[in-house]
């Protein structure tokens, strides 16, 4: 939508309530036509890692180490693909070059990868929680996940930081096993979850959510 449609258009919005007895119905009348007008995207919250060499790491908490492994390699490399699709002139280091560093060498910090790829920021991803069942015959994804940006021109400093709320795919209800692969579901919902991580970083429309569960099928 053009800026002077757009314009055009709140301004008829606006005359039309203002040429009838204010009411509750108006105010309805406005409020829905601005909703049309300004579109359902949301915008990012951190906005600065376009034209930028970023560095996304993932790793689980200790404890979680043995049966999320795979799943935070799957993870960071998803999140990185999202973000190379959505942000302008980013460039995401490549993810085995991450991973081969890593597995070579003992590592506390995500600001040491940062360093060590050369890169202007490192996104670090920590998980929380992440389970793939319902009990034994449904799937029903389930993860917490942590994300931290290190600014790596400013000594690894902190520039964003968010701990997101559970994520449960499908949300209403399991899939039954019988029904598709462990491993297609675990694409399925590792998608899901770097997708709510990514709309941190661009802008996103808030409606996909309402097909998750139809899309999970």
């Amino acid at each position: 939508m053009s800026p002077l449609f757009a314009r055009t258009a709140r301004r008829w919005a606006v005359l039309a309530c203002l040429a009838v007895i204010p009411s509750a119905g108006c105010t309805q009348l406005l409020l829905t036509s601005m909703y049309f007008i300004k579109g359902v995207e949301t915008p990012a919250e951190f906005k600065d890692l376009k034209g930028t060499k970023t560095a996304v790491v993932c790793r689980p908490l200790v404890e979680l180490q043995y049966s999320s492994s795979n799943a935070a390699a799957q993870l960071a490399r998803v999140t990185g693909i999202l973000l190379k699709s959505k942000i302008k002139k980013i460039d995401i280091v490549n993810p085995q070059k991450i991973e081969q560093w890593a597995d070579e060498q003992a590592w506390d910090e995500f600001t040491e990868v940062g360093k060590a790829m050369k890169a202007d920021h490192v996104m670090g991803i920590e998980i929380e929680q992440f389970s793939l069942y319902q009990g034994q015959t449904l799937y029903q994804g389930r993860a917490r996940v942590k994300v931290v940006v290190h600014d790596m021109k400013q000594n690894g400093d902190v520039v964003f930081e968010r701990s997101l709320p559970e994520i449960i795919y499908p949300p209403n209800a399991g899939i039954p096993t019988s029904e598709k692969a462990e491993e297609e579901f675990r694409k399925q919902f590792i998608g899901v979850v770097a997708d709510r991580i990514g709309r941190f970083f661009y802008s996103h429309d808030h409606r996909n959510d309402a097909a998750l569960d139809s899309t999970a099928l």
